[in-house]
């Protein structure tokens, strides 16, 4: 949807992450979700007001089950020294039919090795990229390289739309090797179908 927001599909459930408001440059449009997450409070992360329906926020670290939704919520922070400089943040991890889910938010720092423990198998990785106020592209490589997903969706970057001061995304691209990508408007992946090596998949708004 733009900036770190997407719309996880299941068979039982609409996820929403990360929800922005008005201004940003993209638009939310009409969305109906039964859950939406919110990484940490900043305006930009959390206008679930922006969704309509009877949905459950999820706002921290934490187990859920909500709509046969299996969800790890972990505390991370938004800057190099545990939120000492921009707070605290939330990965979560979402297993929806089966498919490890793990969207990390406005992280500031590469994840210990703790944290990839406690995350265990990710299947799709929305790693924010566009570094000013969370990691860098070398640094989403970083974080690829500890939790090796199947795919990744890079996320929180400057693009055509965006009116927020965020580094391209050609940035990360390029440090994955991965110049000559065409964005796609939907990606659609099931247990069954993950490809076997690492895939950068990039979403338009």
């Amino acid at each position: 949807m733009g900036h770190s927001c997407f719309r996880i599909r299941g068979s039982q459930a609409i996820i929403i992450t990360d929800p922005f408001p008005p201004g940003l440059g993209y638009t939310l449009g009409k969305q109906t979700a039964d859950i939406v997450t919110v990484s940490h409070p900043h305006p930009s992360h959390s206008y679930d007001e922006g969704v309509s329906g009877q949905h459950r926020l999820v706002k921290g670290p934490g187990e859920y089950e909500i709509s046969g939704v299996l969800m790890l919520g972990i505390r991370t922070y938004h800057d190099s020294i545990k939120g000492q400089a921009k707070g605290k943040n939330t990965a979560y991890l979402m297993e929806v039919d089966g498919v490890a889910i793990c969207h990390l938010g406005d992280i500031g720092h590469i994840l210990s090795d703790e944290q990839v423990e406690e995350l265990g198998n990710v299947d799709i990785l929305m790693v924010p990229v566009g570094g000013v106020s969370t990691i860098n592209a070398s640094m989403a490589a970083g974080i690829i390289r500890k939790l090796e997903p199947k795919v990744v969706l890079p996320m929180h970057y400057k693009d055509a739309k965006s009116k927020r001061d965020l580094e391209p995304v050609e940035n990360f691209l390029k440090e994955m090797g991965q110049t000559q990508l065409e964005p796609r408007p939907k990606f659609t992946v099931s247990r069954t179908n993950l490809p076997l090596s690492l895939q950068v998949v990039l979403l338009t708004a």
